[in-house]
């Protein structure tokens, strides 16, 4: 299958070949949690679950358990357990986590900046969608 990507120049990685790996590690960067645990996490600061939880309005337990699990799997998060009782433990990026936080807390900054434009722009097509079809004369 030629893509029209030279595969040499990328030891042998091309993002739109289903079985790519680099595949696997977009997806798991775009969910929506994972975005935003990473974005949370950003600032170098570690942070406890019940914390992250209260941060990401809306996450569950269980979907907040397996993210972060899926993270440290792949490398971008450490999980902490100190021996107190209850035991405590924290979250925090690892160098690869905070690499591509930076990249996240950018493309947040960018959506902060031009919500309004997108609600618009979302406010207009649905306006066009349900207005009925003109007339070809």
């Amino acid at each position: 299958m030629d893509t029209g990507f030279d595969l040499r120049k990328h030891d042998g990685v091309d993002v739109f070949l289903r079985d790519c790996p680099t595949r696997a590690v977009l997806e798991l960067i775009a969910g929506k949690w994972t975005m935003l645990v990473l974005v949370a996490l950003e600032d170098g600061r570690p942070m406890r679950f019940a914390e992250l939880r209260r941060r990401l309005d809306g996450v569950t337990a269980k979907v907040l358990t397996g993210t972060l699990r899926a993270l440290e799997r792949e490398g971008l998060l450490t999980r902490a357990v100190y021996p107190t009782v209850p035991p405590r433990v924290e979250y925090r990026l690892t160098a690869l986590g905070r690499e591509v936080g930076g990249l996240l807390q950018g493309i947040t900054d960018w959506a902060q900046a031009n919500v309004a434009a997108v609600v618009a722009a979302r406010e207009e097509f649905d306006e066009r969608a349900a207005r009925p079809p003109a007339a070809v004369e």
